[in-house]
């Protein structure tokens, strides 16, 4: 008796391990396709960094030449 509750027991925890992992092998495709796009795409936020970045160095670039100017001139 001890045996079969035993074997009903693994049975169910098993079928439920089954389970999960049918359940991410489908859901696979689908989060990499995502996380491909996510690493594609630039978000709002990204934008705005990247630009503030590269005006900064603009700026820095500019301040650089204009001081070699009075140095020179």
């Amino acid at each position: 008796m001890r045996f079969c509750v035993t074997i009903v027991t693994v049975a169910v925890l098993l079928s439920g391990c089954v389970a999960k992992t049918a359940y991410h092998v489908a859901t696979l495709p689908v989060r990499a396709g995502a996380k491909v796009v996510d690493w594609t795409t630039t978000s709002q936020s990204e934008a705005d960094r990247n630009r503030g970045r590269k005006m900064r160095k603009e700026e820095a670039r500019e301040k650089r030449e204009a001081r070699r100017r009075a140095e020179a001139g």
